[in-house]
């Protein structure tokens, strides 16, 4: 199976996504590694990933130095950060920069 890398350790994307990917059969059959905001060596952990979850809810936490070619990144992400370019004074960011880690992705969200 593929190694899958989940960011976040939440009772609500976390855990359940953990026992999502590394259940017997599809979806699933995954090696599966949680990080959180205190795992030492993420960036080296995150490029072992085939694929990569986040949810640490930090905007734009993953960066394009911390995934490997062809990888598939889902971003779960949904952080209200100030914006002078909308109406609201905010805008939703997700926990992946996403224009920088696109290209280096087989499949991103």
């Amino acid at each position: 199976g593929k190694h899958c890398v989940i960011l976040g350790r939440s009772n609500i994307v976390g855990k359940p996504a953990a026992l999502l990917m590394m259940q017997k059969g599809y979806p699933g059959d995954c090696t599966v590694t949680v990080c959180h905001s205190r795992t030492k060596n993420i960036k080296e952990i995150c490029l072992q990933a085939d694929i990569i979850i986040a949810a640490l809810g930090v905007p734009e936490f993953l960066k394009a130095d911390m995934v490997k070619e062809g990888a598939v990144v889902i971003d779960v992400g949904t952080t209200r950060v100030p914006s002078d370019k909308t109406k609201s004074g905010f805008k939703l960011t997700g926990d992946v920069a996403f224009h920088e880690v696109a290209p280096k992705c087989s499949y991103i969200t």
